[in-house]
């Protein structure tokens, strides 16, 4: 390829911005996170259990003076992780104090040469734990999780609904959105693409027909978005990107495998179209790499594979100093709704709308000062101490010891 003077300033233009946003990036991620100027006195952990009600599994931490912090454990990933919770995660805690959370994080990842179970179940497990005893100090400083982590700056949250549907008709997709539309009000949708880590001519018919019709069906106004979860390769992805700018969707996540990052990359620099990438990554240091490289434009952790908000929060950071979105992955159900939205009450880079799974298989939590639900497409962030809900104690009651 012929390299021309303009080819070489532009290069140069793009390698100095580069230079100027690796610093950044190294602060944001590096900067504290928690307030621990609210909490004036020690919070000492005097335990951090697992505990199980039929099909649903809750973290419990409580403090030496009484206090208890509840987080709902994903579920169906602690079926099969929890002997990571019992033996390796949540003995660490006991006895420290919980206001030393960012550097006890580091601590259980050090521990015991845990860094060499690094993955999902493994920061699951950290998350769950991390959210219980966020919980603790919220309820010791009387404030919501949003102050303890930045400050609150939104407290209604503009929500989208997400289909988990593959292999149905354009046609009975278009049905089940409107569905879920009307249920809650929500102002923007997300669908699937591909066949989940392939595609063929039947997923690609099935593409090529929705994507149009719902814009179609929903009109202007609403805000689209698709998932591939990596079914494409890098022309099909681009074929397809192409199909959503015409019908200006808002963003296509994770179009190729999520840990193709070279491909990613191709991908986002031929289409105009945002490309969402994050949700199965666990590496502070990958996501600073795909913000730093232009490899997406809407950075996704999921607030439970990733360890919990108080990593989450460093990722929206770095983000936000590179003037990119961090809207945060909602894996399974539970009470991933209530995490986001504290999530996105207290940073300034949510992006436009959050995933909502509520009013479905969850925990059987009250809220003094929220409804929980979305109300014509909002959900108010709860008001509370901690997560600002409470659990039914006769559920609680019921709920035994894990051990592993």
């Amino acid at each position: 390829m012929r390299i021309t003077r303009r080819g070489l300033i532009q290069s140069g233009a793009v390698v100095a911005a580069a230079a100027e946003l690796g610093p950044k990036l190294a602060r944001a991620m590096d900067a504290p996170v928690l307030r621990t100027s609210l909490l004036k006195q020690p919070v000492k952990i005097q335990s951090v259990e697992l505990l199980r009600n039929g099909k649903s599994y809750i973290v419990r931490a409580r403090s030496t003076d009484g206090i208890e912090g509840f987080a709902d454990a994903h579920s169906s990933v602690m079926s099969a992780a929890y002997p990571i919770v019992v033996k390796k995660v949540a003995p660490f805690f006991a006895g420290k104090d919980a206001r030393e959370i960012e550097s006890l994080l580091h601590g259980v990842y050090l521990a015991n040469s845990n860094y060499k179970w690094q993955g999902l179940p493994f920061w699951v497990s950290v998350a769950a734990v991390e959210i219980a005893i966020l919980d603790v100090l919220g309820k010791a400083a009387g404030k919501p999780l949003g102050e303890l982590l930045g400050k609150v700056v939104r407290t209604h949250i503009p929500v989208y609904r997400a289909s988990g549907n593959r292999g149905n008709s354009p046609e009975a997709e278009i049905d089940y959105l409107r569905k879920v539309v009307d249920e809650t009000g929500a102002g923007a949708i997300k669908f699937r693409l591909g066949a989940r880590m392939a595609y063929n001519d039947a997923s690609t018919r099935r593409d090529r027909a929705l994507i149009p019709l719902t814009r179609k069906t929903f009109g202007d106004k609403m805000a689209i978005y698709a998932d591939a979860n990596g079914s494409y390769d890098v022309p099909m992805a681009i074929r397809i990107g192409r199909l959503m700018e015409e019908s200006k969707l808002a963003f296509l996540e994770e179009p190729v495998p999520f840990d193709y990052y070279d491909e990613t990359k191709q991908i986002a620099d031929a289409l105009t179209i945002p490309i969402a990438l994050g949700e199965e990554e666990m590496s502070l240091r990958n996501f600073r790499r795909i913000i730093e490289t232009g490899t997406a434009q809407v950075i996704q952790p999921d607030l439970l594979y990733f360890g919990g908000l108080i990593r989450s929060v460093k990722v929206a950071r770095m983000a936000e100093a590179a003037g990119l979105d961090c809207t945060a992955h909602m894996s399974g159900g539970g009470l991933g709704y209530l995490y986001i939205a504290h999530f996105a009450s207290c940073i300034p880079n949510p992006g436009p709308h959050q995933e909502y799974k509520g009013e479905g298989e969850t925990l059987p939590v009250s809220s003094d000062t929220s409804s929980l639900k979305s109300e014509k497409g909002m959900l108010k962030v709860p008001t509370g101490p901690g997560l600002g809900v409470t659990i039914d104690p006769a559920f609680l009651r019921k709920a035994t010891p894990v051990t592993a």
